[in-house]
């Protein structure tokens, strides 16, 4: 009979050796490798409908339920692109701004005053008429006190305002344009231009049309630009012009 308290050998004592990491790329390699072109067209139809519905229905309105119910897929699977509902409206938020400040990197850049507005603004009503709901969620977030989305706004609109009222301040130095609050003007110009995704379905009703058409996006452009370069005329400056801030 075998003793019971007889010693396991030393092969039983011997811990099992971890396995070996396959003979594949290293972790690094692995964690950087890109997505696939599948999982990203399914991540911008998931951006695309949440972008609808945070639109219609803002932040707390809106469901994850509703958003994948509306692309056909299951809310699990959802998460499975993006954990949270804030997740996914951080990153609508996201796109929108990316798209929005690239229009304020060309005017800082720029060295022709008329030429640079008449395109940022042609840009930022573009964007209201090919992307109306994209200004509609980003207005309802900064209508709210941009709760959530209040830091990110700051960190990169801030600096690139910054940079477009230096441009302002170059061209004034030389003689290009009035001296006037640049600050406020790039305030004005954003909210006329955006107000054509905001209220276009009044703008249209009020027009008697179901929706506003190419002329009445290019007729709004070009009193925008008249009215903002008007004012920019270096005789028509002030005695003691306000600096901006």
């Amino acid at each position: 009979m075998t003793d019971a308290r007889q010693p396991p050998s030393a092969s039983a004592r011997r811990r099992p050796e971890a396995p070996s990491p396959p003979a594949t790329a290293p972790a690094a390699d692995t964690a950087a490798k890109a997505p696939t072109a599948s999982r990203l067209l399914k991540e911008q139809g998931i951006l695309t409908e949440a972008e609808n519905h945070f639109a219609q229905f803002g932040f707390e309105g809106a469901s994850l339920e509703n958003i994948a119910a509306a692309i056909g897929i299951s809310r699990h699977n959802l998460l499975y692109y993006f954990p949270n509902k804030e997740a996914l409206y951080q990153r609508v938020l996201d796109d929108v701004l990316t798209q929005w400040l690239a229009g304020m990197e060309d005017l800082s850049h720029s060295d022709d005053p008329q030429q640079a507005l008449r395109r940022y603004i042609r840009a930022k009503l573009r964007y209201s008429r090919e992307r109306p709901n994209g200004a509609k969620v980003f207005t309802k977030e900064v209508i709210a006190g941009a709760p959530r989305y209040g830091k990110a706004i700051a960190a990169r609109v801030g600096p690139l305002l910054k940079a477009e009222v230096r441009t302002f301040e170059r061209w004034a130095r030389e003689g290009r344009i009035a001296r006037v609050n640049f600050t406020h003007l790039m305030f004005i110009i954003w909210s006329v231009t955006q107000a054509y995704a905001e209220q276009e379905a009044q703008f249209a009703l009020l027009l008697g049309k179901p929706a506003l058409t190419e002329r009445d996006y290019g007729k709004a452009e070009e009193l925008i630009c008249r009215m903002v370069i008007k004012a920019l005329e270096p005789d028509a400056a002030l005695d003691n012009p306000p600096r901006a801030d």
